[in-house]
């Protein structure tokens, strides 16, 4: 039961890597420095004050830099590998010690890293839907549900991880559902019969 609860713990972290990627890094480091959370061993340094301090302007950086126009579209090209290794960190931190390292390390990657891709290349497309129909002046909005859901959903994950990942299911199906329609809106303007 232990595993499964891990995994799940790492999925929602993982799927707010896919939102921005340092917030649930973020996350991990005040509630490690608080004493909420314990990260596995060989993931000490996310209690250290310096990492924690780092995290912060990294994320800062990384949730501004959104906002500015066309970069956004541009760090979506860098952000979609970084995610998916922040996806595995984050699930490789909370893994338990039930499982081998090679395991462990599997789980990390197919799991963690998978979820963080998917959740990543999701809203990858809803900027690119959102830039193309609106010209990108709906963008921050876009960027500022990321990063609130990224906060939202790292905290969740922590607290009732069962939760995230129903919520995080029900969202990708409520995402690829729109960005869907969206495509068959933009495919009958173009061919109405």
């Amino acid at each position: 039961m232990e595993t499964i609860l891990s995994l799940c713990i790492g999925i929602g972290l993982s799927a707010a890597c896919g939102f921005r990627v340092f917030v649930p890094l973020l996350v991990m480091s005040i509630a490690s420095l608080m004493g909420w959370f314990e990260p596995m061993k060989g993931f000490e340094w996310l209690a250290m004050p310096s990492v924690c301090i780092g995290l912060t302007v990294a994320t800062l950086c990384e949730i501004g830099a959104y906002y500015i126009p066309w970069v956004d579209n541009i760090l979506d090209t860098i952000a979609t590998p970084v995610a998916l290794i922040a996806g595995t960190l984050t699930t490789m931190a909370v893994s338990t010690g039930e499982m081998s390292q090679f395991t462990s390390w599997a789980a990390a990657i197919i799991v963690g890293g998978g979820t963080a891709s998917a959740v990543q290349l999701t809203t990858v497309a809803v900027r690119g839907i959102s830039t193309a129909t609106t010209g990108g002046i709906a963008n921050p909005i876009i960027s500022t549900g990321e990063w609130l859901g990224a906060i939202v959903v790292s905290i969740l994950s922590l607290i009732a991880p069962i939760l995230v990942v129903l919520l995080v299911i029900m969202l990708m199906f409520v995402v690829i559902r729109w960005i869907r329609k969206k495509r068959q809106e933009k495919l009958n303007k173009i061919a109405p019969y």
